[in-house]
């Protein structure tokens, strides 16, 4: 371990200190598993594995600071592009971690509700099936919520909501004038009480939100942070930094 090793957890009390607000949901694009796997040599589907790791430990960071709900990024109805190999692993690793979820100690002694947000019938029948088997039983805990979106898209998810409502207004059991802003949102993350996104964090050093979660993040004037490391090197020093430009913002708004 070198000196500035030994410094870091000063720093993040220093860092822990500072804050007056601490997020309620966050939401983060994992980017970089794939420039991670090539700059250390390793396949692509070890790159994809440090990055689920990486989230398990995510849950303990945010359990330790009170964050409430995070929402990952995983998978995106644009990366069904991407080589067949490397979806079928990714599917694979996917329904791996949604299985153990299901016997994790740390998601019962946390009390983490998983849930998936994306168009599920996207998704092959085997990790579907997994990925109801953990929304079942994890659906009575109310410790912590982590949302996991696959075969996600931003505008994809407003068109899904949109044509549950027009078929319910053809139906008869919506009036056209009743359609406002809370029954979009109900359509849209129906009976996962998902709350607004207080702060999405990209890392990979891309400075988009790629239209994650447009609806609860951008209709909601989030605050953002762009950091520099690959998901898999992301380190908890990152995410209280990031957690500071929230509480930066929420000082602005008081005042």
């Amino acid at each position: 371990m070198n000196f500035r090793d030994l410094l870091l957890p000063l720093y993040e009390r220093h860092l822990l200190m500072q804050f007056s607000h601490i997020p309620t949901h966050i939401a983060i694009i994992q980017d970089g598993n794939r420039r991670f796997a090539k700059e250390m040599g390793i396949d692509t589907a070890k790159g994809h594995r440090a990055g689920a790791d990486k989230t398990e430990e995510m849950l303990d960071w945010a359990h330790e600071l009170g964050i409430r709900y995070i929402t990952i990024y995983s998978f995106s109805t644009e990366n069904f592009n991407r080589a067949e190999e490397e979806i079928r692993d990714l599917f694979l690793l996917f329904k791996e971690k949604f299985i153990r979820t299901i016997t994790d100690e740390r998601v019962h002694r946390y009390r983490i509700r998983i849930q998936m947000v994306g168009d599920r019938l996207l998704l092959p029948d085997d990790l579907r099936t997994a990925v109801e088997a953990a929304e079942e039983a994890t659906k009575n805990y109310d410790g912590f919520t982590l949302n996991v979106a696959l075969a996600y898209g931003g505008r994809n998810e407003i068109v899904l909501a949109a044509r549950e409502i027009v078929a319910a207004v053809r139906e008869g059991t919506i009036a056209p004038s009743a359609i406002d802003v809370q029954m979009v949102e109900s359509y849209l993350y129906e009976g996962k009480g998902i709350p607004p996104v207080d702060l999405i964090i990209r890392t990979g050093n891309e400075y988009r939100t790629s239209n994650f979660l447009p609806w609860l993040a951008n209709g909601h004037e989030s605050a953002v942070y762009f950091c520099a490391p690959y998901w898999p090197l992301f380190r908890k020093i990152d995410l209280l930094r990031a957690i500071r430009i929230y509480d930066q913002r929420m000082r602005t708004k008081a005042h």
